[in-house]
């Protein structure tokens, strides 16, 4: 399966509420806001930014996250990357329900 790392930015997002809206439409195309580390534990990604995993092309990903960033009624800016590797630092585990 390929992975892609996708980041939205809302022009003039003016609440929450925008970011909220397209955090709902971008799950409902298939995009997580987390990633799983090789370690096996699940990062929180920053704000904005989404992890897809699929055999879809770079530009399927990017229409699906235009279509989601569209449904806000928010102009925006669409960045996706194919990842060969991934490494970060500082992002936060998700914590799980006791």
């Amino acid at each position: 399966m390929k992975s892609f790392t996708t980041r939205v930015e809302l022009h003039d997002a003016t609440a929450r509420q925008d970011y909220d809206t397209l955090h709902a439409a971008m799950a409902s195309e298939g995009f997580h806001q987390a990633i799983v580390g090789n370690n096996g534990v699940t990062y929180h990604l920053p704000t904005a930014e989404y992890d897809f995993v699929g055999e879809h092309t770079i530009e399927q990903v990017r229409e699906k996250a235009r279509r989601a960033a569209a449904s806000t009624g928010k102009n925006s800016a669409v960045f996706v990357t194919e990842a060969v590797q991934r490494a970060w630092i500082g992002l936060t585990p998700v914590r799980k329900a006791a």
